[in-house]
């Protein structure tokens, strides 16, 4: 990536990502699927646009956030960014049985396969997380 001026909006955006992720993870996650170009012009907008303008902004803190795009991912559907925002959520605090509770609630609202779905994903990023860490 060249070396470009970034806005402030971006910096913040992309500390908070970092932190977010964690060291590994966030250099893992750069170096892979936004290693490719076209991606990383994607992850440039969603830097700057959804890190910088609207994770950082005040009223709701991180951990409220995290939980919001669990359940977003979980009413549309969205297994693959669901995967990431377990670990997000997670990261912030949520624990893994206030995380399903959350869903099992959802399945009153949005429907029993999506809940499924997203459990299904749960099992298998809560698995993985023991595993990194030892546990």
């Amino acid at each position: 990536m060249a070396d470009v001026e970034r806005s402030e909006l971006y910096k913040k955006g992309d500390a908070l990502r970092r932190k977010m992720y964690g060291d590994e993870a966030y250099e893992r996650s750069n170096n892979g699927v936004y290693g490719d170009p076209i991606m990383r012009k994607f992850l440039d907008v969603a830097t700057e646009t959804v890190f910088g303008a609207l994770w950082t902004r005040p009223g709701l803190d991180v951990k409220t956030r995290a939980m919001i795009c669990v359940v977003s991912d979980i009413a549309t559907q969205r297994e693959d960014e669901l995967e990431i925002h377990l670990r997000f959520a997670i990261g912030q605090g949520w624990t893994e049985d206030e995380l399903l509770e959350a869903m099992l609630h959802l399945s009153g609202y949005i429907g029993v396969p999506c809940v499924r779905g997203a459990m299904m994903v749960a099992s298998r990023v809560f698995a993985d997380l023991r595993e990194e860490n030892g546990k």
